[in-house]
């Protein structure tokens, strides 16, 4: 699906990817001692809330097959990587890890994660990504994920200010606009951001699920390995990232939130629920189907849904949850199924999904009275009352299980901020007037479309009168994005730095 680097800057890139690592090891050691990894020797050896669906971009077009099938179709395998932990990473009898790591996987017993349970009938049998579910057991509690991934653990942000913080402001806005995913690597420092929204965020998705239960959080059987791999993995970038704020004692596997004071007993705690009352994101969670190959809904934590939830999603596949999606089938359905059944785990991807709204609905289920809201334009909405809604995305899959996981996080901002942002009010007026018909409708803006188009069209003259931009400038997708010029400064400004 994602044809993400090019040959012609592979070479960049990996030099790119050896000077980061290089320059980050120290961080990363320092990270791995705290959790009671020993220092790992060099190693030579990628809408969710309006749709689970990271659409396909720059493949050629192809025509779906009748019945395709993955069944023998499956990711790289990162079995290699035992070789390369520390002795003593694998816990009790039986082979090392870099004895592990040097043999091939029985690929006869190769099953799909979904049927994976943590019992002893299924100890021999290997996941997706070659592992076998005994070597997980093996591994314990936050094994090197970095490791094993592929993927680097975060920078420390240690000036960082939760009350002051303000998340990057993230304008994806593209032209020409096409149900196509403007996709770049993922940032390892920025897979979970927080802001000063924290706390008052984490209060709020806890009361929605108190509220609604199974339609925001739901783990279906067979999806226990991965689930809690996703929640170790969180909490190690937490710490990792935020080392003032986050502690990890893994002897006696406690999790402790200094910004919420509280205490998280990881043992008697499922995975899903710990994300729930320190993670202000929401995860969705999809395993490999056993006879087809094709990816399935298995497991999720959704609080910032419009228009769908986890209840109305779960157990379905990647077809049947984005059905609704103009073009899907016709053009994105084959794509999508082969990318997730190739995946690579050190592949990890970002993007970012938006919409225009009143005021900052997080959660609309079926029959919300903001449903309302959108059945027409109301002359009495003020263009204080409008907003931008981004959902920024990542997806990557998961190192042991082989799950693939998307996360997002919504983030509201007025659309008076664009009036100081270069390009943004003009771009945004061009997909708004001669955006694909069913895109926009699906998008669903029209609600807005009478207080926000004025307001655009002030600011582009504005813009145009101070010398922002051309007055003949033609829209087209901003070499800066998803931000635009300035947004650092602007960014810092607003932080009081």
């Amino acid at each position: 699906m994602y044809n993400l680097i090019l040959i012609g800057i592979g070479l960049s890139f990996l030099s790119s990817s050896i000077t980061y690592l290089v320059l980050n090891r120290k961080q990363r050691d320092i990270v791995l001692d705290r959790l009671s990894f020993h220092k790992r020797k060099d190693s030579g050896t990628f809408t969710p809330p309006r749709s689970l669906s990271p659409e396909k971009q720059g493949l050629p077009s192809n025509t779906p097959p009748s019945e395709p099938n993955y069944g023998d179709v499956f990711p790289p395998s990162r079995r290699h990587t035992l070789a390369e932990l520390q002795p003593g990473a694998l816990k009790g009898s039986g082979k090392s890890a870099m004895e592990l790591g040097e043999q091939p996987a029985d690929y006869s017993k190769r099953v799909p994660n979904m049927e994976v349970c943590n019992t002893e009938e299924f100890a021999d049998h290997v996941t997706a990504t070659s592992f076998t579910v005994e070597e997980i057991k093996r591994l314990g509690d936050f094994p090197d994920y970095a490791a094993l991934s592929g993927v680097p653990l975060p920078r420390a942000y240690e000036d960082f200010d939760i009350s002051r913080a303000q998340p990057r402001p993230y304008r994806p806005f593209r032209w020409a606009y096409h149900q196509t995913m403007s996709i770049t690597k993922l940032e390892p420092d920025w897979w979970l951001e927080l802001e000063h929204t924290y706390v008052e965020r984490i209060r709020q998705r806890e009361e929605l699920y108190e509220r609604y239960g199974s339609m925001t959080l739901q783990a279906l059987p067979g999806s226990e390995i991965a689930t809690k791999e996703l929640m170790e993995m969180c909490l190690q970038f937490l710490w990792a990232r935020y080392p003032q704020y986050f502690r990890l004692d893994t002897e006696n596997m406690v999790f402790h939130n200094g910004l919420l004071q509280t205490q998280t007993d990881l043992r008697a705690t499922e995975p899903l629920h710990v994300l729930l009352h320190h993670v202000p994101e929401d995860f969705a969670m999809v395993l490999r189907d056993p006879k087809t190959g094709v990816y399935n809904f298995r497991a999720g934590i959704v609080c910032s849904s419009l228009g769908w939830n986890v209840g109305s999603k779960i157990g379905m596949n990647l077809d049947e949850i984005h059905q609704l999606i103009p073009d899907y089938k016709e053009k994105m359905q084959f794509s999508m199924d082969r990318y997730f059944a190739k995946k690579p785990t050190d592949k990890a991807i970002q993007r970012g999904s938006w919409g225009l709204e009143i005021d900052q609905p997080l959660f609309m289920p079926p029959n919300d009275p903001h449903e309302k809201l959108r059945e027409s334009q109301d002359p009495t909405h003020t263009v204080d009352r409008c907003h931008l809604r981004t959902d920024w995305q990542t997806l990557r899959r998961l190192p042991l299980s082989g799950a693939v996981v998307f996360n997002f996080k919504a983030l509201f901002t007025p659309v008076s901020e664009f009036r100081d942002e270069p390009y943004i009010p003009t771009l945004l007026l061009k997909v708004l007037r001669d955006g694909k018909k069913s895109l926009m409708e699906y998008k669903n803006t029209w609600h807005t479309e009478h207080v926000v188009i004025p307001a655009m069209e002030q600011y582009e003259r504005e813009q145009i009168e101070k010398g922002l931009i051309e007055e003949m400038w033609e829209p087209h997708t901003l070499e800066e994005s998803p931000f635009f010029p300035g947004w650092e400064a602007k960014w810092h400004r607003k932080q009081g730095f």
